[in-house]
């Protein structure tokens, strides 16, 4: 059995993913808040997942659903993000604050810890796959929640690898910068004022220029490198780079 857990995985690039791996003969578990089509072979769950304690809960009912017997190899994808109030960090409120770092950093560390911990014992394949941003290295105005929270991602998916290096089942684990891929993030980002995003005028150019990768074409090459096996434990690509 081949089971592939998705976050965010009804819209965006998360329904992309969910669909390539369904296609790939994947049995898929979709956590997001909303749901969608409920195809076969696809489990959807509900959860806020800025909530920890609610998603902890989700992901734990999800765990023990699997049959660990039976088990081939699992990949966890903690794909569901937020670029949380784009404006200067003077203008944001606590509560936004607090939503979006849990959202983009403190959710991927609890699932990958509840991952590793419910598997530790499994010997198949096991991976978890953190999509990340070209944010995580590159300083915008207006999205300091946004790229300090990639950029944690980041160092928790190298730290992560190293703790495995030393097991002799471990999990794999690697981050991914998709690119600038047309989401309703991208539509959020080319709504904003010049005023809260001084950079604005540069992702309207690349709508105008046909520069933005479809969800498609980025679920695909994160599922080739993913079944193809072409990282190495801990490394961050991107996917511009491939």
């Amino acid at each position: 059995m081949k089971i592939a857990i998705i976050t965010g995985g009804s819209r965006g690039i998360g329904k992309a993913l969910v669909e390539i791996y369904l296609k790939n003969d994947y049995q898929v578990y979709s956590i997001s808040r909303t749901t969608s089509n409920g195809a076969k072979n696809l489990k959807e769950l509900s959860c806020d997942l800025s909530n920890t304690s609610a998603t902890k809960i989700t992901f734990q009912k999800l765990l023990r659903k699997v049959d660990l017997k039976n088990l081939h190899e699992i990949v966890l994808i903690n794909n569901a993000g937020d670029l949380g109030q784009i404006t200067h960090l003077e203008n944001i409120s606590e509560n936004v604050i607090d939503k979006t770092i849990s959202l983009n950093l403190t959710t991927p560390l609890l699932l990958s810890s509840l991952f590793i911990q419910q598997l530790s014992t499994v010997n198949c394949s096991k991976r978890i796959i953190n999509i990340s941003s070209g944010a995580a290295v590159k300083p915008y105005n207006g999205w300091s929640l946004y790229c300090s929270s990639k950029a944690g991602l980041d160092m928790a998916t190298k730290s992560i690898a190293k703790e495995q290096s030393f097991l002799k089942n471990p999990v794999k684990i690697n981050a991914i910068y998709p690119g600038v891929v047309e989401t309703a993030m991208q539509e959020k980002i080319r709504s904003t004022s010049k005023q809260d995003f001084e950079e604005v005028q540069r992702f309207v150019d690349l709508k105008k220029d046909n520069q933005l990768y479809s969800t498609t074409f980025v679920a695909e090459k994160i599922f080739e490198t993913d079944n193809n096996n072409k990282l190495a434990n801990g490394e961050i690509t991107d996917l511009r780079n491939r």
